[in-house]
């Protein structure tokens, strides 16, 4: 936003910070309510959210989508991180076959794009539901101030900006100033073992179907799991923490599936 200059702009940008206030003061992606019984709620599960709704969280989504931000927007970018104890790649979450949403994701300077929807009340599925084209950049892990990959996207945007003709001057980086890899669905690696995940393999790398990603030992050095993909594609994220329980989520490989059938989900 320090980049804009009002009197050289065409159009109007809106920013919109700290959306979930409860969960942004108790550092954690959800959001405490007692309303009917102690429960921790995701408000990126609830959008676009109903002014007339059992939680908080519903509400406040509700008059937030209903009063600012739907009738203020033409495009909108729904800007993330990855989950608190997971790093995650640079990448965009973008519905690629809208030809409008596709224009704008490929703008920025970035390794690799989610082709999917994911969950149905996401903020950027709502704007798009409501006919406003929206995508998702993931900015890299949570709590992690990375000004390289903000860089990245500060000029990606930047160059939305200038698609749209709310700014002037010459393109930036894009999509084509890198090798893009796009994905449709992510495969999950769940670890069967309580213990120290060692990872074999780094964020962006290709992997192939068969090769080891993980190995994970107990606290005296054995070796009590090794992990393998069972796809071909690039590691898009992995957990940061260094102890795993069994369950967690410890990689996902973005890969391309031939056909997608409804809606994915994945373990969180």
């Amino acid at each position: 936003m320090n980049q804009l200059d009002p009197a050289q702009m065409s159009g109007t940008v809106m920013a919109v910070t700290d959306v979930s206030r409860p969960a942004l003061e108790s550092m954690q992606r959800r959001w405490p309510n007692s309303g009917r019984g102690a429960d921790l709620i995701d408000m990126n599960r609830e959008w676009p959210g109903n002014e007339n709704g059992f939680t908080a969280a519903s509400r406040h989504a509700g008059l937030v989508f209903n009063r600012l931000l739907r009738p203020n927007a033409d495009f909108a970018i729904d800007f993330h991180t990855g989950t608190t104890g997971f790093e995650v790649t640079a990448f965009n979450i973008a519905e690629m076959d809208v030809p409008e949403i596709k224009a704008m994701a490929e703008l920025y300077p970035i390794g690799q794009i989610f082709d999917n929807p994911t969950y149905p009340n996401v903020l950027h599925n709502a704007f798009n539901a409501a006919g406003i084209p929206s995508f998702c950049p993931e900015i890299g892990a949570a709590r992690h101030l990375d000004l390289e990959m903000i860089g990245l996207f500060v000029e990606g945007t930047m160059n939305v900006l200038k698609h749209h003709g709310i700014v002037a001057g010459p393109m930036g980086r894009t999509g084509k100033d890198v090798t893009v890899f796009v994905g449709n669905s992510a495969f999950p690696i769940l670890a069967t073992q309580g213990g120290l995940v060692e990872y074999l393999v780094k964020l962006n790398d290709k992997v192939e179907p068969g090769q080891k990603v993980a190995v994970q030992r107990n606290s005296f050095g054995d070796v009590v799991a090794e992990y393998t993909s069972s796809v071909a594609g690039e590691m898009t994220g992995k957990r940061s923490d260094a102890m795993a329980e069994p369950g967690n989520p410890l990689a996902f490989i973005l890969f391309h599936k031939a056909t997608t059938e409804g809606v994915e989900t994945y373990p969180e």
